[in-house]
């Protein structure tokens, strides 16, 4: 029986009490799944054609086409990638994946209401994933957070409430208010992360199930990282691949300290960076990031900020709009190639994360330009 699992201690949850940490906030993943073959896919455009790999199938997903984005190979950096277009999304972002499943799985189990901190892509798929389903939806945002970034969620219907004082300050006050709403976070769930490992399922499927030899990954708090991990070890179980793919997570190095712990470098105090949506200056799950790097051989690449522009004015002038944010793998991945990390032979897949429609004000400050 699948249960909820802290992968530090061993201790054991059930999965039909709902629940977002463990004993003394500890975060929670599920115990192993046993992966899924090519006959177990389902006939639908959507994450829930790979609905047996989940940990239980709710009556009704609350799904809108998220998943199955395009997967295009792209010059870059001196070799040639597969861009994966996350972007493609119903909120215009990869959290779709998870949220999809999160709040599916949730809401099967009698929650009607939560609760999620973030000013960005994850606030923006909860509060959409939960309007879909019927669900309200409080999100939580640094009170200095502009307007603009919280559009979106106000638009389908969610709560915001702003909170004073940094992004630590506005985590911390969510945590405390779990209490009273159930707290769906992006970066605790443990069924979020099962709704990005879909992402591993579709890669899979499109490479003629087969796994990539490397994929390249924009890294915050490492929920990516992590889904990429769950869905190919799982492939690895059910005895679909020959071995894991090797993970490399880019992150900017004015804030990177999973790629810092990767790389064996000290941590450093946090500054402001263009990539904004990895900015996570205390990811709750560093240490099983770092693992997930290293068990796949792969690594971590940290940018300056000059090469995270570069890469996102380069992407546009090939017709690739993105966030900064997951330009940066792009920038990676080039320099995955040139200290010879990754061969230009290999089969590499760099994953695009977000649009760059969110990251206008942004784009209008590289160009130059005044809104």
């Amino acid at each position: 029986m699948t249960a909820y699992l802290d992968p530090r201690t061993g201790r054991e949850y059930p999965l039909d009490q709902p629940r977002w940490c463990g004993e003394g906030k500890a975060p929670l993943l599920l115990t192993p799944l046993p992966g899924i073959g090519r006959d177990d896919i389902a006939p639908l455009r959507s994450v829930w054609r790979f609905a047996a790999a989940l940990p239980f199938l709710p009556a009704t997903p609350i799904s809108m086409g998220e998943g199955c984005t395009p997967l295009v190979e792209a010059p870059l950096g001196g070799g040639t990638a597969l861009l994966k277009c996350e972007w493609f999304m119903p909120t215009g972002s990869f959290k779709d994946r998870g949220a999809s499943v999160m709040l599916s799985l949730l809401r099967e189990q009698g929650v009607r209401a939560v609760l999620e901190d973030s000013s960005g892509n994850g606030g923006a798929a909860v509060s959409a994933y939960a309007a879909a389903g019927g669900m309200e939806a409080t999100i939580y945002v640094p009170a200095s957070t502009s307007p603009a970034k919280t559009v979106q969620s106000r638009a389908a219907g969610a709560a915001i409430t702003l909170v004073p004082g940094s992004r630590q300050d506005c985590a911390e006050a969510a945590e405390a208010r779990a209490r009273d709403i159930f707290y769906a976070s992006h970066n605790w769930h443990p069924f979020f992360l099962h709704g990005t490992k879909t992402l591993a399922y579709e890669l899979w499927e499109e490479l003629g199930f087969r796994a990539p030899d490397n994929v390249v990954i924009p890294c915050g708090a490492g929920s990516n990282v992590l889904g990429l991990q769950i869905g190919f070890s799982e492939l690895l179980r059910a005895r679909q691949i020959a071995r894991l793919p090797r993970l490399w997570a880019a992150q900017p190095a004015h804030c990177g300290p999973i790629a810092r712990a990767a790389l064996g470098l000290p941590p450093q105090e946090a500054k402001p960076t263009i990539a904004e949506g990895t900015a996570i200056a205390q990811p709750i799950r560093l240490p099983e990031c770092v693992e997930a790097l290293k068990r796949s051989e792969g690594g971590a690449v940290l940018l300056e900020e000059a090469e995270i522009a570069a890469a996102a004015l380069a992407l546009a002038r090939r017709g690739v709009y993105v966030e900064p944010t997951c330009a940066q793998a792009a920038a990676a991945f080039s320099k995955l190639l040139e200290a010879g990390r990754i061969a230009s032979r290999e089969t590499t897949v760099v994953l695009m994360t977000g649009t760059g429609l969110k990251s206008t004000p942004r784009y209008a400050e590289l160009l130059g330009v005044t809104l």
